[in-house]
């Protein structure tokens, strides 16, 4: 995943710089056009004739392009007018110095001037970049209108009650703004008590921006666009920094004359009251002004007005689409017929009408093909160009009756004037109320509620009607099926006194979401009751387990031996196992060892180990043989309780006189020997599984221990694993229990891990038997 975000960021990268070199080379070709204009010369000419600027004027490439283009138009000055200031001098000293301004943030401007496409985009690009370098706070581009007031066509950096209060500036006197636009020359406002004495100054308190400049931009034969740089600095505005504000309204003249930002005479008024009526209406269309070429052929038109359903090919609606071109916004339309039907309105003033096309459209994240026609009408100089949408009347309607299905909801509606009320047929489902019987009144609807949900639901309904508060309240009813929770959610439409006329909203069903949520509920006061069984046989486990098997905290001394024990049960389940063992000293001096495994877990498994446990320890102490032992457990087995249990089992008994260990067993895994740094097992003696036959077979086997050995007795968790055979258990146990050349053998604890699984594995009980080094021969 990191790998594809790489490359995705990569990709986007690149595509970044592809698009601003696409867009460099065209603001390049369109200013040697100009040149080629100008001086009537080739293609190469002009694009020396830049480059020479350029370095004579120490700009870069695309700052003379950009200065070229917003020149394009400006006639020779008389001796009168004011000389467009030249960007100041390249710096040659790296980082900007105090109050100057870094030498090649003019370049920066300039490139990022080629991704402006309109004069909002433009006053965003000028924020972002004369914050850190001047300061601004705020940018705002106001056109010429035709009757000599200003139009803002662009800001950044104000809220957008104050955009909407100075978008129209009238032909008075006092504004700063006009004053500059007028006399050709900017206005630095550098105090705001001295500034406001003068003119009408911008902001609610005007002490927002304490510092203020208004330039004038030439993008015709004269300024007709005025950029305003608000500063929340205090103070006079330096000079490197007025130098670089003079540069970057002549860098910006260019862009500027490229949106067409000066309304046009015929159709400004015209686009004003347009407006104001598409905001109102409820289908797609816009106001479009031509722009045309210098031989006069139309290249492409501006929106002049837009209604508010009206959505572009990007997702852009409503006024975010005024001031930006036709074919920016519907890219398409220049294949279409409808292009051409544009141009004929204007030629000849008659109406056109499209065919019904097919467009494929994207509805809540789903791709859909709509049939569309479109009008064209004139409005002046200009065209209103609508859309509409043909939708087949019971395809709504099915949406509509999917919804309410799916739902489980219908909706609702009271005129409180006329007591009338509608309701879907959904609703009169959901109450199973016959629809020739009406709707119920308003009034009446907490009265179909249940005794205990009535007074809410009144309540509900009282302010709903009084105070036009809206509602949602839950509710049940008692239906034929039994009872139904019910959801009712309203809202209220007031008059112009405040006053509610009309409630509308919907009803829906919820019993199937309630019975679930109430099973939930059952369910978990279920896993909590079990969970306390649980904690409960836990607990008793644990105290049964201490009760019957308890383990010693120090090694035992028996018969000269050192007997290590340890007993771990399963990872799984809360229930004593069957794994158990005995080590006790006998009358005659002798050492009784005993390690057993009940099949099974729970308090079955428990009664069979212990009844095996005690009784093992008390036929051995009575004189017993260790092969009669087994044989006597095996018929005390089946005649248990469980007679189709089973067990395993070792019994070993020590004489330390003779070092002598005897031994038997009944279908257990064989005793280790490790002895002088080598590990192997005893050879089994026959032995049958306790409770598997009443005519069971036994036979013992003995071993000489000498000093320093150790004998591992074990239950076969200690090597069984689920996904092998024991016989590799067995190797991987006796690999363990070898000590390395020259060191003693493992100790208990470190054996067992290096044995056992980390989960998943069985009950374990070991005997770790050891014969001191110093023993007595």
């Amino acid at each position: 995943m990191a790998a594809l975000t790489r490359v995705v960021a990569r990709q986007r990268a690149e595509m970044d710089r592809l698009q601003d070199l696409a867009a460099t080379a065209a603001v390049l070709e369109r200013a040697k056009g100009a040149v080629m204009a100008q001086l009537g010369c080739s293609p190469d000419a002009a694009q020396e004739e830049l480059q020479q600027r350029a370095k004579a004027s120490e700009r870069t490439l695309l700052e003379e392009c950009w200065i070229s283009l917003g020149a394009l138009c400006a006639q020779p000055r008389g001796a009168g007018e004011q000389t467009p200031a030249e960007p100041p001098a390249r710096r040659t000293t790296p980082g900007p110095a105090p109050d100057e301004i870094d030498a090649t943030a003019l370049g920066r401007l300039s490139r990022a001037l080629v991704r402006v496409g309109t004069p909002h985009d433009l006053a965003r690009c000028l924020l972002d970049r004369l914050t850190p370098e001047v300061g601004a706070a705020a940018v705002m581009i106001f056109a010429r209108r035709p009757g000599g007031g200003l139009e803002l066509t662009g800001h950044a950096g104000i809220e957008r009650t104050l955009a909407e209060q100075w978008s129209r500036v009238p032909p008075v006197s006092g504004i700063a703004a006009l004053d500059a636009l007028t006399a050709g020359q900017p206005r630095w406002l550098e105090d705001v008590r001295e500034d406001g004495k003068r003119y009408q100054l911008i902001g609610d308190p005007p002490e927002r921006w304490p510092s203020r400049a208004w330039l004038p931009v030439v993008t015709g034969e004269s300024a007709d666009v005025v950029l305003g740089i608000l500063r929340h600095r205090e103070g006079a505005f330096s000079p490197p920094v007025r130098e670089h504000l003079l540069a970057v309204a002549q860098l910006c003249a260019g862009p500027l004359r490229t949106f067409g930002t000066r309304p046009d005479p015929t159709v400004g008024g015209a686009a004003d009251a347009a407006q104001t009526v598409l905001d109102r209406l409820p289908v797609a269309a816009v106001l479009l002004a031509p722009l045309r070429s210098p031989s006069g052929e139309v290249e492409d038109f501006r929106i002049d007005a837009a209604t508010s359903v009206t959505s572009d090919a990007v997702g852009r609606s409503g006024r975010e689409l005024v001031g930006l071109r036709f074919l920016e916004c519907w890219p398409e339309i220049a294949r279409d017929p409808l292009w051409e039907g544009c141009l004929q309105v204007l030629a000849d003033a008659r109406p056109y009408e499209s065919e019904p096309f097919a467009r494929q459209q994207i509805v809540s994240g789903v791709s859909e093909l709509a049939t569309y026609s479109a009008r064209v009408m004139q409005l002046g100089d200009g065209l209103v160009v609508s859309w509409v949408r043909h939708d087949a009347s019971d395809r709504q309607e099915q949406r509509l009756a999917d919804v309410q299905r799916l739902g489980n909801l219908g909706w609702v509606n009271w005129n409180l004037d006329t007591g009338e009320g509608n309701w879907s047929s959904q609703v009169f489902s959901i109450f199973e109320r016959d629809a020739a019987q009406g709707v119920v009144p308003l009034s009446g609807l907490p009265r179909l509620a249940s005794p205990e949900d009535l007074p809410t639901l009144a309540r509900a309904v009282e302010e709903l009607v009084r105070h036009g508060l809206p509602c949602d309240v839950p509710f049940r009813i008692v239906t034929r099926a039994g009872i139904r929770h019910l959801r009712v959610v309203a809202e209220a439409v007031s008059d112009a006194r405040g006053t509610p006329v009309e409630v509308h909203g919907f009803v829906q069903d919820l019993t199937a979401q309630r019975s679930a949520e109430l099973a939930l509920v059952a369910s978990e006061r279920a896993i909590l009751t079990q969970h306390g069984v649980l904690e409960a046989e836990r607990l008793v486990a644990a105290r049964l387990q201490d009760a019957l098997l308890p383990l010693p905290k120090e090694p035992v001394r028996l018969a000269g031996l050192r007997v290590d024990i340890a007993y771990q049960p399963a990872q799984s389940g809360l229930s004593v196992g069957g794994d158990w063992f005995s080590a006790i000293e006998l009358p005659d001096g002798d050492a009784l060892f005993v390690v057993g495994d009940v099949a099974g877990h729970g308090m079955g498994a428990v009664a069979s180990m212990a009844l095996l446990r005690f009784t093992a320890k008390g036929m051995v102490i009575t004189g017993s043989s260790l092969t009669g032992a087994l044989s006597r457990l095996n018929a005390l087995l089946l005649h248990s309780r469980d007679p189709h249990g089973s067990a395993t089992m070792v019994l070993a008994r020590y004489s330390p006189r003779e070092r002598r260990l005897e031994w038997a067993q009944a279908g257990h895994p064989p005793p280790l020997l490790v002895r002088a740094g080598e590990a192997h097992y005893l050879e089994r003696p026959f032995g049958m599984l306790l409770g598997a036959t009443d005519t069971p077979r036994y036979e013992a086997a003995e071993v000489r221990l000498e000093p320093g050995d150790q004998i591992l007795l074990y239950t076969d968790g200690l090597v069984e694993r689920p996904t092998e055979s024991i016989d590799r258990g067995l190797e991987r146990l006796a690999r363990a229990a070898a000590p390395r050349a020259g060191a003693a053998p493992a100790p208990l604890d470190q054996l067992l891990g290096a044995t056992l699984e980390p989960e998943g594995r069985d009950d374990v009980c070991v005997l770790d038997i050891r014969v001191p080094p110093d023993a007595e021969r």
